[in-house]
């Protein structure tokens, strides 16, 4: 099985990127799952219905979050039944959404699970705990299992690498927006990469307007931070196989497209 995976989609560029180069993407690796984290799809902070939606109908099979899952306040409108969209799964006990779906591709399932870790982002459950608790019921339908950790820390990404592998076929770190080039298979089978990136502005700091981060960090005062609409824009992800029987990766390819690396078909 291949899946694919699409890192952060931030504001309008980060969507028009994903609709543009996702029917390439498709051509090009025959992906039999595509997930996409669209925790920062509308204007940079949150998701609205219409653009889960649109993500469905342009090929993704789920939709994961992060930190900023209840910025749209619509959200609690519709998330409960939005089944194809999972939020991290140690927000407290009782928070609307899940943290973990299966999707069933020709016959064979495979499970995503959506965690946050706590290391410089909000003190919630630990992310360690609750994915062994969901790994254990998952690993009852199949042993396919993609987890996109949704943290801050390089540390605690690759914390959490080491000690899913061999329990899950994937660990993927989102949040950073920043490309790593670590990708590997970890001894025991896990593919891995600390952070796949964004997909938005390429032009700008972490997908935001530039002169606006600059002018926070030369005057220390408060700043509006918007999604930069004007420079070049880039999509970020990666392409993992994974053999359908035991749930461990063969390969894992990152996937960097903007002007400098254009698109390779």
């Amino acid at each position: 099985m291949k899946i694919l995976f699409i890192g952060d989609v931030a504001g309008s560029p980060g969507r028009d990127m994903l609709q543009a180069y996702l029917p390439k993407l498709k051509e090009k690796y025959r992906p039999n799952l595509i997930i996409v984290n669209g925790e920062n799809a509308a204007a940079g902070k949150g998701i609205t219905q219409k653009i889960y939606k649109q993500f469905q109908q342009w090929g993704a099979h789920v939709i994961t979050m992060g930190n900023h899952t209840w910025d749209k306040k619509e959200i609690f409108e519709f998330i409960d039944d939005a089944k194809n969209m999972i939020r991290p799964a140690n927000f407290p006990e009782g928070t609307p959404g899940k943290g973990i779906t299966f999707v069933n591709i020709n016959g064979t399932e495979a499970a995503v699970i959506n965690a946050q870790g706590r290391t410089f982002l909000p003190a919630i459950d630990d992310p360690f705990k609750k994915l062994d608790e969901l790994i254990e019921i998952a690993k009852k339908r199949t042993n396919i299992i993609f987890v996109d950790f949704h943290a801050e820390a390089t540390s605690e990404k690759q914390a959490m690498g080491w000690y899913l592998d061999g329990k899950v076929s994937a660990v993927a770190g989102t949040h950073t927006h920043t490309q790593t080039a670590d990708e590997r298979i970890l001894p025991n089978g896990t593919a891995y990469i600390t952070d796949v990136g964004m997909t938005g502005p390429y032009d700008a700091i972490l997908g935001m307007d530039k002169e606006a981060v600059m002018k926070k960090f030369l005057t220390s005062l408060p700043v509006r931070f918007e999604i930069d609409k004007d420079g070049r824009n880039q999509l970020n992800g990666m392409v993992v196989t994974v053999n359908e029987k035991s749930g461990k990766a063969s390969t894992i390819e990152r996937i960097m497209i903007n002007d400098d690396h254009p698109f390779d078909s």
